[in-house]
């Protein structure tokens, strides 16, 4: 089954990663996509799944920030941070997180190779090795990325995941062979 040109491998990819139109203000680093990062992972022929934005379904694309408010970068992650750790927006990314649990299963099911999930680091939801409480960067995994990683381990799945900055190309793609290199 599936006998054609497909890889069979599988990669999950933070929204942003391919859309930093999502980001809170004065987060994106790029028009769209981060460049390097995009076209190392089309080139690579690794499947992506675009996994979708929780703070972007949770508080919208403002955040819910008061219009008209100072803010800076850092009050608004720890704002965000608070509020997803919120009753609903923890519902919310369960539901996600269902919705995922269950296209890995059915590609498993059928001998597809998941190669692992691109977080992003120092995000209050979608970091992987850092993400984002008290006003400060700090070591630990975004709500999401945990809830996620926590599911997937209940499950008796082990997913590989790496976390990347934007503004940081050459490590991002680093991060990035190495999860597309387990096949190789």
């Amino acid at each position: 089954m599936f006998d054609d040109k497909r890889s069979k491998e599988l990669l999950l990819v933070a929204h942003c990663i391919l859309n930093q139109n999502a980001k809170i203000d004065r987060c994106a680093c790029f028009p769209g996509a981060i460049p390097e990062l995009a076209h190392f992972l089309v080139d690579s022929g690794v499947g992506l799944i675009q996994m979708p934005c929780p703070e972007l379904l949770c508080l919208g694309l403002d955040r819910q920030v008061e219009k008209g408010s100072k803010t800076t970068i850092e009050s608004e992650d720890t704002r965000v941070a608070q509020k997803m750790n919120e009753e609903q927006p923890v519902s919310i990314c369960h539901e996600i997180i269902d919705a995922l649990t269950y296209q890995l299963d059915e590609y498993r099911k059928n001998g597809y190779k998941i190669l692992g999930v691109i977080g992003i680091n120092g995000s209050p939801t979608c970091g992987v090795e850092t993400t984002w409480s008290n006003e400060r960067e700090m070591a630990g995994a975004g709500v999401f990325i945990k809830m996620l990683a926590d599911k997937s381990r209940k499950n008796g799945v082990s997913l590989n995941m790496r976390g990347i900055k934007a503004y940081e190309a050459p490590a991002a793609l680093v991060a990035a062979k190495s999860l597309c290199d387990q096949v190789k």
